[in-house]
Parts: C-alpha cells; sequence; structure tokens
C-alpha cells in the first residue's frame, strides 16, 4: 500500500523558514514524479512545486518562485520543499503527492496524496 507522510510543518513568522519532508513508502518511488501542492482556508487546492524522477526538472507556481525550492532524495524515498521568505498568504495545509505513471508528469490530478501538514505564517 502506498503512503505519503508529511512532516515539518508549524507556525513560523512572516519572513521565517521551513523545511516540509514527505517519506514515501509502499513502493519505490525513483521513477515517478513527485510535487508539493497547498490548501488554504475557504479556497481550493492548488500546484506549489513539482519534480520529475530524475530531479533534474522542477516547476513553481509563480507565487513562489524564488522562495520555495523542492528537492527529493531518492536513495531515502523522501521529498522536500525548503520555504523561504514566508508570507501569510502562505498559509494552508501542505500536501505532497505522486504520479503513478514512471517517468511521466506527475499531472493536473496526482494518483496518490499525502494527509497534509498545516503550515501557518503570522504577520
Amino acid at each position: 500500500q502506498v503512503q505519503l507522510v508529511e512532516s515539518g510543518g508549524g507556525l513560523v513568522q512572516a519572513g521565517g523558514s521551513l523545511r516540509l519532508s514527505c517519506a514515501a513508502s509502499g513502493r519505490t518511488f525513483s521513477t515517478y514524479a513527485m510535487g508539493w501542492f497547498r490548501q488554504a482556508p475557504g479556497k481550493e487546492r492548488e500546484f506549489v512545486a513539482d519534480i520529475n524522477w530524475g530531479g533534474g526538472n522542477t516547476r513553481y507556481a509563480d507565487s513562489v518562485k524564488g522562495r520555495f525550492t523542492i528537492s527529493r532524495d531518492n536513495a531515502e524515498n523522501t521529498l522536500y520543499l525548503q520555504m523561504s521568505s514566508l508570507k501569510p498568504e502562505d498559509t494552508a495545509v501542505y500536501y505532497c503527492a505522486a504520479s503513478d505513471t514512471p517517468y511521466g508528469s506527475i499531472g493536473l490530478v496526482p494518483a496518490y496524496w499525502g494527509q497534509g501538514t498545516q503550515v501557518t505564517v503570522s504577520s
């Protein structure tokens, strides 16, 4: 059974940093794209960043470009999101997601999702 478990969320002041982690289990994710999405209160879930299977290609939402960095450690089956210069509008539940297509993109609706981790940025 595939499991994605996020950690690293919390409360931080504006301008601060957090590092999210996503531990994947149930299969080897080294050939699958992975990504981060977020959902703020009263809003729809939105794309944050994704990374291809090998880690060489990354994409970011315009709202986080230059402030967030996505990375992965395939040997550890772990995905990361380093968040810096955080703003109150970054407050949301952050979800880890993974594709089920080898060597493909993560797609608009990834096949696998974690339970989410809360990030709250105070002003």
